[in-house]
């Protein structure tokens, strides 16, 4: 059996299908990824899967169909240059993301309906809401099994194939030392970006009171986006603490560096973001801060992670709330975020490093 595997287009959610891709190399399925090339190299950090015969990087971007794009790699496909594919696992919710199994005439195609795409998948599984789909390892991990989560959880296959553990990822150790003056072990990830938007995003000034509070280097890891914060952090916490080592890598690494940076970490401070569940992956130390996401949904799978979520420390009713900004004023702007105290991070990390 040789199944193709579109891929999600954020960095967590494709972190989040490892356990699937270790499902399907367990009962002999070899595999093919198609990912957006910001997301491939999570998936060639999943070298331990032997099934997974290789990643393609495909030229799609988020948002329009591209349907130029689409048919010519379909065409492609249907000529077998990966390979004749048996079925196709559609990750995505999306209608574009389950054209191109269609368009390239894979026999199988399975993924959960939405957007209008009954007619494109041939085992469609029902959607559940938010709230009662569990966490997203489990949502990919079902279409293997084309059971529902709960049915996923009761089904004695699941532990057989030793399913029970979080997404893992490996990485060949990153020579910090000659190539950023780092020694492996000895430096803190601090990661204060969170894609989706504010309302996810620990506040610049506590970030930099945290990282002016500790006793090690630390490495502040982003994307470009991510660049303006990540210099106002370290200008920051320099101006609290003189002599700190603070090293701002954000915009200047690949996400494949960034996945060595994290890996060859001893612990790693973060939002609920896609290095958050790289960190998860590697086992490392973490702090994994939350605000208006939901860590029952996209926990990082980690016995060494140390989640800070207002609304079970305090009740917090308004969270999650899901959204990008906070729509509150006043004083309960972004009050999920800002009152978890530098503080309480640092005595999570401390507890952290003991797990």
């Amino acid at each position: 059996m040789k199944s193709l595997i579109i891929a999600p287009q954020w960095i967590g959610d494709a972190v989040m299908t490892e356990p699937l891709l270790r499902a399907l190399s367990a009962r002999g399925e070899r595999i093919t990824v198609f990912a957006v090339p910001w997301v491939a190299p999570v998936y060639r950090a999943m070298g331990h899967i032997d099934a997974l015969e290789v990643t393609v990087d495909v030229p799609f971007q988020h948002g329009g169909l591209q349907w130029q794009a689409r048919r010519g790699l379909a065409a492609r496909i249907r000529f077998g240059e990966w390979g004749r594919f048996d079925r196709a696992y559609v990750l995505p919710n999306s209608f574009k993301s389950a054209l191109l199994p269609w368009l390239s005439r894979i026999p199988e195609r399975i993924g959960y309906l939405g957007e209008m795409r009954y007619g494109l998948l041939t085992k469609r599984l029902p959607n559940p809401p938010r709230d009662a789909r569990g966490s997203m390892v489990e949502h990919y991990l079902a279409l293997a099994l084309s059971l529902s989560t709960s049915q996923l959880r009761a089904d004695p296959k699941v532990a057989s194939l030793g399913l029970g553990v979080g997404p893992q990822l490996f990485a060949t150790p990153l020579n910090t030392s000659q190539v950023y003056g780092l020694v492996t072990q000895t430096y803190t990830v601090i990661a204060p970006g969170a894609e989706y938007g504010q309302a996810k995003r620990w506040p610049i000034e506590h970030f930099a009171a945290l990282i002016a509070s500790l006793t090690q280097p630390v490495v502040l890891l982003g994307s470009s986006k991510d660049a303006a914060i990540c210099q106002v952090i370290r200008h920051k916490a320099l101006r609290k603490a003189p002599h700190a080592s603070v090293i701002d890598l954000s915009g200047k690494t690949s996400l494949a560096e960034a996945i060595q940076i994290i890996a060859s970490a001893q612990s790693m401070v973060s939002n609920d973001s896609g290095l958050m569940h790289i960190a998860a992956a590697f086992g490392i130390p973490q702090v994994a801060i939350f605000g208006s996401s939901d860590p029952r949904h996209t926990p990082p799978l980690n016995t060494k992670a140390k989640v800070l979520w207002l609304k079970e420390m305090r009740g917090l009713d308004c969270s999650p709330c899901f959204k990008r900004e906070c729509p509150l004023e006043g004083p309960a702007y972004m009050q999920c975020l800002k009152a978890i105290e530098p503080a309480q991070v640092m005595g999570a990390l401390e507890l952290a490093a003991r797990r």
